[in-house]
């Protein structure tokens, strides 16, 4: 039986995804708008890759009568707790296809991300999602993520930290796509992907990943359609749930974080 509780953090999680759709559908008008403007070096492909965290979910007459008359609430934002970033800039970088394989599916990988908040390791699933791993291996090793800032926080439903992203407007990726994997983990039980978690960012579409991806700092409710390919460290939890505790720009459970939260380093290493 759905319990009362159960059944807000539904209503909360189609609310959000809601709203997800609507943003999805008024980035795909801009892109469409862009593409005339600027149509250079694949700028719609790159486009394309607007990447979200939220499946699709069944709508709900209750609560979208809820979410018409629920005010939002008033941002409130809490203290930057984190430092100021390192000098440098995003190099901005595409590619037409997804790197050839170069790990070792068989050895150990980690990601450190060198933070302006701390240091966030995390380990690799190499032999359970080569392609992403060895993905992010190639565009570290390129810089691709140093300098960049973790764009999006959501803190109603679903629980992550989105980064990834070298334009910081959600829509950036690196140009090409990677296919899905690991969407059979163990760990992911009953649609929940666990605190701890790194997964891929995608369109929410299958095999749309590109450089974004999140990092769950409590349990969410998700569709198993986003490629698990790692677990962030203890000590990275810590970083993780200081950041998500300063909050998101808009008090609505879904915005900028009030963080400022940039990699400084992005490094994959082998073990």
């Amino acid at each position: 039986m759905v319990t009362q509780e159960q059944r807000k953090r539904q209503l909360a999680r189609e609310k959000f995804l809601r709203q997800q759709q609507r943003r999805t559908a008024a980035r795909r008008k801009a892109r469409v708008r862009n593409s005339v403007i600027a149509s250079v070096l694949g700028v719609v492909l790159v486009g394309s890759l607007a990447l979200y965290t939220s499946g699709v979910m069944k709508d709900d007459d209750k609560a979208s009568a809820s979410a018409q008359t629920t005010p939002s609430a008033t941002p409130s934002k809490a203290p930057d707790p984190c430092e100021k970033a390192a000098p440098g800039k995003v190099e901005t970088q595409t590619w037409k296809k997804e790197p050839a394989m170069s790990i070792d599916k068989s050895a150990k990988y980690t990601l450190d991300l060198a933070t302006t908040c701390g240091k966030i390791d995390i380990a690799l699933k190499a032999s359970a999602a080569p392609h992403t791993v060895n993905s992010f291996d190639f565009l570290a090793n390129k810089g691709f993520f140093d300098h960049t800032k973790c764009h999006r926080l959501t803190t109603n439903g679903i629980y992550v930290l989105q980064c990834g992203d070298p334009t910081g407007s959600g829509s950036g990726g690196p140009g090409y796509t990677i296919p899905d994997e690991n969407l059979k983990d163990k760990s992911l039980k009953s649609n929940v992907y666990p605190a701890g978690t790194v997964a891929m960012a995608n369109t929410g579409q299958a095999h749309t990943g590109g450089s974004q991806f999140f990092l769950v700092y409590e349990d969410s409710q998700l569709p198993p359609s986003y490629t698990p390919f790692g677990t962030i460290s203890e000590s990275g939890m810590k970083v993780l749930k200081k950041i998500a505790a300063a909050g998101e720009s808009t008090g609505a459970g879904d915005g900028a974080p009030n963080a400022t939260v940039v990699i400084n380093k992005a490094t994959v290493s082998k073990s």
